[in-house]
């Protein structure tokens, strides 16, 4: 039960000209004793809560920065009008700041025996699954005076996935991808990785290109013509240990790695290859395998929702038996981790031999354009010594990733607008060299 503004107004009004004119105990209860009776009359004609049937439906998936629209539905089943209002309450990011109350508010008229539908508008600013907390309804009597009030639970997600906002970059990437692939430009004449198809011989080809069987059978000069191999394995493993939590351009690294993976993932499926995805710190926090390319980006945009960087060291070692586990032959294997000197040195470096000398590996990591600006610091003694730190900090990322390349680590160092694309390019430049 609850008292109204309305019912505080009316008890102020009456008792002032009582308090001045005959300041009693009869002119007070003269005064608010009507009242009383007022707000009985008016509570016993409210609508009932707990009988009210409430359900849900609507969005049960969103991408981030899109709305996801919640519609909540509202039978009256007794015999009196509901005039309620309702609050629908959600996790905070559910909405941009600021505007969570007129979000999840509503006011409702629903007549006797009837039914009437409301819509939650939800905007998420974060990843994950957002889930519905109680609906909380205040219903008035017709006098608005008093109202009864009570909540109900009524479970429902809306799983907030990653915007993939790379996926402007597609596009380029598969036109550069059929020209590997010999669809608008000719194919690879030669030694090649996978036969396509036979052609009359042109003066200038590779004499090894020509095929003797189908020559013969022929009578003319038949050569071969090779594109780059298909249905090969690729293992995307996204480190959520604490480095992934580190924020860069207002957003965690892990979400930079997320967007470079989908990105990949996209380019690598249209290319005919098969990819898996795995996401570790001390142990898998989510895996997808054996999808067929139809479904790989769904399954890893669901995987990757509710992702969240874990603040623990990454165990190097359980990482790489996993890999080894997961791919059993000959795969690219793609590292989004971090290039800091101290995970990267003492953790994967002395295991990385158990993996290059098996699968080709490419190490991609998110860099912090903040350091960039440092180095170009000038003028003050403060900003001199933030050029030293930001100039030690780009050699020490070198220096680690010139070890990385020493042991036959493919090394992708760019900022979070650039990782994907970045990450792309390495992708075809390994597939147009037969690496893959």
């Amino acid at each position: 039960m609850a008292l109204t503004g309305r019912t505080a107004l009316l008890a102020a009004l009456g008792s002032l000209p009582v308090g001045i004119l005959e300041p009693s105990w009869t002119g007070m209860l003269a005064v608010n004793g009507p009242l009383a009776l007022a707000c009985a009359v008016d509570w016993a004609l409210a609508a009932p809560v707990r009988t009210l049937r409430l359900t849900r439906s609507g969005d049960t998936s969103v991408r981030l920065g899109e709305p996801a629209d919640v519609h909540l539905t509202v039978t009256n089943p007794s015999g009196r009008r509901l005039r309620a209002r309702i609050r629908d309450a959600w996790p905070p990011s559910s909405w941009a700041p600021g505007t969570e109350t007129a979000g999840s508010r509503h006011r409702l008229d629903v007549p006797a025996g009837e039914r009437r539908r409301l819509t939650t508008r939800l905007l998420p600013t974060r990843r994950g699954d957002r889930r519905a907390d109680r609906v909380t309804i205040r219903s008035y009597g017709p006098l608005g005076l008093w109202a009864r009030q009570g909540s109900h639970t009524l479970p429902w997600t809306v799983r907030v996935l990653p915007p993939f906002t790379s996926r402007k970059h597609l596009p380029s990437r598969l036109a550069r991808l059929r020209e590997l692939d010999g669809r608008t430009s000719v194919l690879t004449r030669g030694e090649g990785t996978e036969f396509d198809s036979l052609r009359d011989y042109v003066p200038g080809d590779d004499t090894r290109s020509i095929d003797w069987r189908a020559t013969a059978r022929q009578r003319k000069v038949a050569v071969r013509t090779w594109r780059p191999e298909r249905d090969r394995h690729i293992l995307i493993c996204l480190d959520t240990g604490r480095t992934s939590a580190g924020r860069v351009a207002d957003a965690p690294r892990l979400d930079s790695a997320m967007d470079a993976a989908l990105l990949l993932a996209a380019l690598a499926t249209r290319a005919g290859d098969r990819v898996d995805l795995l996401a570790h710190d001390r142990r898998p926090r989510a895996q997808v395998q054996g999808r067929p390319a139809a479904d790989i980006l769904p399954a890893f945009v669901n995987a990757m929702a509710p992702l969240e960087p874990e603040l623990v060291e990454t165990d190097s070692r359980t990482l790489v038996s996993t890999i080894l586990r997961n791919a059993p032959r000959r795969s690219l294997v793609v590292l989004l981790t971090s290039l800091d000197a101290a995970p990267v040195e003492e953790g994967l470096l002395p295991l990385l031999p158990r993996l290059t000398q098996r699968h080709t590996v490419l190490l991609a990591s998110v860099a912090d354009p903040h350091v960039t600006q440092m180095t170009t610091s000038r003028g003050t003694p403060e900003a001199v010594y933030e050029a030293a730190a930001g100039t030690q900090s780009q050699s020490q990322r070198r220096r680690t990733a010139d070890q990385l390349t020493r042991h036959g680590v493919h090394v992708v160092d760019a900022t979070p607008d650039t990782l994907a694309p970045a990450l792309a390019d390495a992708y075809l430049a390994l597939k147009a060299a037969g690496r893959l």
